[in-house]
């Protein structure tokens, strides 16, 4: 039954992919559909079974390395950090699959739902793999499979030249991830002997801290450039918001349940193993908080709905903030959140995406403006996702955000205390962006022609089911399953899948901690004064943008800091000139010269030195006879001895003719000088 979790969506990737002209359209949408729906059925019962009832699976298919100093076996593992992940994953890739019908519907191709089944499929596989190389095989496929779908689904629209250059975009930036994660696990295979989960994290308080914290440093960079790939880290995110040039269903994918959310499940995957390394912790603590209000900033300055919501899933409610919990050794927060996350993201996505189907493509919400009567599903259920990605009061990300920067306030640290502060600072940031998108796609007045208003239209009944659905796990969810997460003295965990530190325990100091209502009072007082600005002073907000300075501080955040501009002038164009002058220098100079051309001459060269060789001179013969004679008499004493003196002499001998020749023909010359300066003595006496 468990099997079936996994080889249901490959199956139903298979048929769509190769069969797709036999089954057409329609079957491939029903055999990726069905597959996804069956998964999600086996999965809910293993999260019963597994997570509920604390009987972990462990499944070995066959061996799969089998060395002298390393044996890996392809197995699979079920605990309950495995079986939480899955319940995102799969629900949403339904969701996903059942609303691309409709969303897709005038883009007749089976090739996009063959891709979404195989995306899904090899997250699957990283999330319930029992040792590092299997997961490695689903975070980046024997042949980078993750990676070529992305690639694929974001090009996938592969007419559009910015959809191109996205895809690469992505697939490039990922490889630094890719290469930090390769040496994390050749590390741990040379200081554990193993790379199996249960041996290397048995291990893990026998080693010395120094290994850990390289091993932890490069797994957490891995995880900044990836999250499968969380490429959202600040640094390594350009290529996050670039994915959003795809079909909004990847978008909703990627940034809901798959690709960003693997680098946070590699670190919680690895808890008992960067528990021990104090260094990995403050790193992932910085590392998140910087990400969150950098992010947000940007945010706040984007024009492009889609985008927005990208530079939210970066924020403080998506990564930002599970770092900030990694950071603080509370992993089953930042399990808890990484699943609310899913299902309110995907909505927003979704929601997106319907707003986007309706005004035509037109991906600017400057140009939308008065939908709600228009669009009232999609109003809704857009409220819906925007209150829970602000943690607005009983909503799911409620109780899941606000108990982070609890936490972080709990642990009573100056870096905590700081991150604490920085965390409220992101999340006012984006109670802002929310509003304004709410507020100028749905409220303001219209922007956007007479014409585009006309055809505006509610989605259809794919498009509106897999909302409908969302909206629900994003209201009731999180208070349903609070206590089965982060309750204190619940049971979810005795399995060890997430390890903490009794020193890093900080729980009841969390539930506790008197910063808790700051957060919430923040948002909502700023949500109020946004509100009233946009509504009552809208001269403020072009006088400011008038202003020089504030013009140029709005240009800064628009281009997203100029972090692109800085890799383009500083990283990629050295590397093209590196490119050219290697290509100059050495493929085209020196090997040339060597190789083709320098072949082709030496050989010549060569050839009229041996004609030389025949002068028609006996002596000269028979010093070749005593040459050869005595290489023949000594080849065996050169080789046994190594005598490095007599091969010099013998390579002497070899030359001696050419130098006799040499002497003798400026002998000749020498003579013919001398004759003539005689003749000319003569003369002049």
């Amino acid at each position: 039954m468990y099997l079936a979790v996994i080889v249901l969506p490959i199956l139903g990737s298979i048929i769509s992919g190769f069969l797709g002209r036999n089954v057409g359209v329609k079957g491939a949408q029903i055999i990726t559909c069905v597959s996804l729906l069956i998964s999600v059925l086996i999965a809910t019962i293993a999260f019963f079974e597994v997570g509920i009832n604390n009987i972990p699976v462990y499944i070995f298919l066959f061996k799969w390395i089998d060395l002298e100093f390393l044996n890996v076996l392809w197995g699979f593992q079920f605990d309950s950090l495995t079986v939480s992940m899955l319940i995102p994953v799969l629900i949403v890739s339904a969701l996903v699959h059942m609303y691309s019908i409709g969303y897709m519907s005038y883009d007749h191709n089976q090739r996009f739902f063959s891709y979404l089944s195989l995306f899904t499929f090899m997250m699957i596989i990283l999330v319930t793999a029992n040792n590092f190389l299997l997961m490695f095989v689903g975070w980046e496929g024997s042949h980078r499979i993750v990676g070529v779908c992305s690639y694929l689904l974001i090009s996938f629209w592969f007419t559009r030249i910015a959809a191109n250059q996205s895809s690469m975009s992505a697939f490039i930036t990922n490889r630094v991830g890719d290469c930090f994660l390769t040496i994390g696990i050749f590390a741990t295979l040379w200081s554990f002997g193993n790379i199996d989960y249960t041996t290397v994290f048995s291990l893990a308080p026998f080693v010395s801290e120094n290994i850990i914290t390289i091993i932890g440093i490069c797994f957490l960079i891995g995880a900044m450039a990836k999250s499968v790939r969380c490429g959202s880290q600040i640094g390594l995110h350009v290529w996050l918001p670039q994915a959003m040039e795809g079909p909004t269903p990847v978008s909703a994918l990627i940034h809901a349940a798959t690709m960003v959310t693997a680098g946070v499940y590699l670190l919680m995957r690895a808890s008992p193993l960067i528990e021990y390394s104090s260094t990995v912790l403050i790193f992932s603590l910085w590392v998140g908080a910087i990400t969150t209000v950098f992010s947000s900033i940007i945010g706040l300055f984007q024009q492009d709905i889609k985008k927005v919501i990208a530079y939210s899933t970066m924020s403080q409610l998506a990564l930002g903030m599970m770092v900030i919990a990694i950071g603080l050794s509370c992993y089953n927060i930042a399990l808890f959140h990484l699943i609310n996350h899913a299902f309110y993201k995907a909505l927003l996505f979704l929601g997106a995406g319907a707003v986007i189907h309706a005004l035509a493509d037109n991906q600017d919400f400057r140009k939308y403006g008065g939908l709600k009567p228009f669009l009232p599903l999609t109003y809704s259920v857009m409220i819906i996702a925007c209150l829970s990605l602000v943690a607005f009061p009983f909503m799911t990300g409620f109780y899941s955000k606000d108990l982070i920067i609890e936490s972080s306030y709990g642990q009573f640290s100056y870096s905590s205390f700081v991150v604490y502060h920085i965390a409220i600072i992101g999340a006012v940031i984006t109670t802002l962006y929310s509003v304004k998108v709410l507020y100028l796609t749905f409220i303001t007045n219209p922007n956007s022609t007479i014409t585009n208003y006309n055809k505006v239209h509610e989605c259809d009944n794919f498009m509106s089911l897999p909302l409908i659905v969302l909206a629900l796990f994003s209201i009731f969810f999180g208070y349903i399953s609070k206590d089965i997460f982060v309750g204190l003295g619940s049971s979810f965990y005795v399995d060890n899948s997430l390890f903490v530190h009794p020193l890093h325990e900080i729980m009841l100091d969390t539930e506790f901690a008197s910063g808790k209502l700051l957060p919430l009072f923040s948002t909502l007082l700023f949500a109020i004064v946004f509100l009233i600005i946009f509504e009552f002073l809208p001269n403020l907000l072009l006088y400011l943008i008038y202003k020089r300075f504030f013009y140029n501080l709005y240009c800064l955040y628009n281009n997203r800091f100029l972090v692109e501009f800085f890799y383009n002038k500083y990283i990629t164009n050295l590397i093209f000139k590196l490119g050219g002058q290697t290509t100059t220098v050495v493929d085209k100079g020196s090997i040339e010269c060597i190789g083709p051309y320098g072949l082709e001459k030496g050989l010549l060269k060569l050839s009229r030195n041996i004609s030389t060789l025949n002068t028609g001179i006996v002596t000269s013969y028979a010093l070749y006879i005593l040459i050869g004679l005595i290489i023949y008499l000594l080849v065996f004493y050169i080789l046994l001895e190594n005598n490095v003196l007599l091969l010099i002499i013998i390579f002497s001998l070899l030359n001696l003719n050419k130098l006799f020749f040499f002497f003798n023909k400026y002998k000749v010359l020498y003579s013919y000088y001398k004759m003539f300066i005689d003749t000319v003595n003569l003369s002049s006496s």
